[in-house]
Formats: C-alpha cells, sequence, structure tokens
C-alpha cells in the first residue's frame, strides 16, 4: 500500500523535507508509520496527528491511498 506522509512547521525544518512516500505493508496504524520512517526516534506524546485532513489518534489504522499528516505541538502568545 502506498501512504503519503506530510510534516508541518517546525517538524518540517527539523527533518529537512516536507513529504514522504511509503510503501508498507496494510494495516499499520499512525504511529507505525511514524517508526517505520524515523525507527530511532520515538513519536512525540505531544505531537498532532492527522489522516485525510482529520484530526486521528496514532492507534488509528492506515489504509492504502491514505495521507498521514505530523504536526508539531502549536504554541503562541
Amino acid at each position: 500500500m502506498a501512504i503519503q506522509v506530510k510534516y508541518f512547521a517546525s517538524l518540517r525544518d527539523r527533518l529537512g523535507r516536507a513529504e514522504d512516500r511509503l510503501d508498507a505493508a496494510a494495516g499499520l496504524t499512525v504511529a507505525e508509520v511514524w517508526a517505520m520512517l524515523w525507527p530511532d526516534t520515538p513519536l512525540p506524546p505531544n505531537m498532532l496527528t492527522a489522516v485525510n485532513m482529520e484530526y486521528a489518534e496514532p492507534t488509528q489504522i492506515v489504509h492504502d491511498g491514505d495521507e498521514v499528516a505530523f504536526f508539531p505541538p502549536v504554541t503562541g502568545g
């Protein structure tokens, strides 16, 4: 299955790219998508995630053709 993965804000800057494409077996969760792409970096507990532009829990299952997005926490003042 093919998944489009997007990174936003400071996360995009830190990783050095805005997106990845992942070809993987079916039945992965959002957290497992992260782990496949960044095996040495645990998914930060405060990371916001989305699947197909809707907020999602890290335990949500991803399907072929889905877009998964990772957003660092937003602060402001």
